[in-house]
């Protein structure tokens, strides 16, 4: 027998709703039960179609309408067709007028808009993780900055401290001999720091990867031709892409990301 189907309705994206009817599903592993949100319903022709199409479909109802008249036709039209409806908001938004004396706004959408700021820093982080190290470079136009250099030159810690503050970061390696990604040229130059450091301190941050990573003695990754060799690549990538230098050396973190976010403000 088909499993009926629920349908999410919601006067914005169908989150909380969404995130309740899994949380209950979960109980049952073994039934497959599709979802269906219904976003932004926020007028009584809506609500009288999705009705029609949930009927249609021997479907389940649940809501979180916070609109009055919206979440009223939605009930009355439920009950007429005989379709089961579930109303997560109404009972709390009613029991909450009356304890604080208040009327509901009655405006879908407000937990996010009060909510936007750890919303964006979220999104901020996730694309971060998703673009560290040259990963999906062909996302770095959608990038908020994009970090560039050589090895241990610092562009994953700086990526990550720098999206917690709310910016999507991307950051490419840069390897002597190896080509960038093409669309790294098609980042506004702006956008697109080139990180540098002193050799000497970054010999001493390869030796002291190797050395957790159990590599002993003088190797090609912290071998001071190398280290100047890569430094000038990475020096001549910038100029190529009028991308603007900054040098890393003995800089915190905290320091480096200011100096950078002080280059986007109005």
């Amino acid at each position: 027998m088909a499993s009926s189907p629920i349908f999410v309705v919601s006067g914005g994206m169908g989150a909380t709703g969404k995130l309740l009817a899994e949380t209950i599903l979960a109980q049952f592993p073994n039934a497959s039960v599709p979802i269906t949100i219904m976003p932004n319903i926020v007028s009584t022709d809506q609500v009288n179609a999705l009705v029609q199409r949930a009927a249609a479909e021997n479907g389940i109802i649940v809501h979180t309408l916070v609109d009055s008249t919206v979440r009223a036709q939605l009930i009355h039209q439920a009950h007429h067709l005989g379709i089961p409806e579930i109303d997560l908001a109404g009972a709390l938004l009613e029991l909450l007028t009356r304890r604080l004396a208040q009327s509901p706004l009655g405006q879908p959408g407000m937990y996010r808009a009060l909510r936007e700021q750890d919303f964006k820093r979220v999104e901020a982080i996730e694309f971060t993780v998703d673009h560290d190290d040259g990963k999906r470079a062909d996302d770095l136009p959608l990038a908020d900055i994009v970090l560039i250099g050589v090895s241990r030159v610092g562009k994953t810690p700086l990526s990550i401290y720098l999206s917690i503050l709310g910016w999507k970061v991307a950051n490419v390696p840069l390897v002597s001999g190896i080509e960038p990604p093409p669309a790294l040229f098609k980042v506004e130059p702006r956008r697109v720091i080139g990180l540098t450091i002193e050799p000497d301190q970054l010999a001493k941050y390869r030796r002291q990867r190797g050395r957790r990573l159990g590599l002993g003695g003088e190797i090609p990754y912290s071998a001071m031709e190398a280290l100047y060799e890569e430094l000038t690549y990475a020096r001549r990538i910038c100029a190529r892409g009028g991308f603007d230098i900054l040098n890393m050396t003995g800089k915190q973190i905290e320091e480096a990301a200011q100096e950078i976010t002080e280059r986007f403000q109005d």
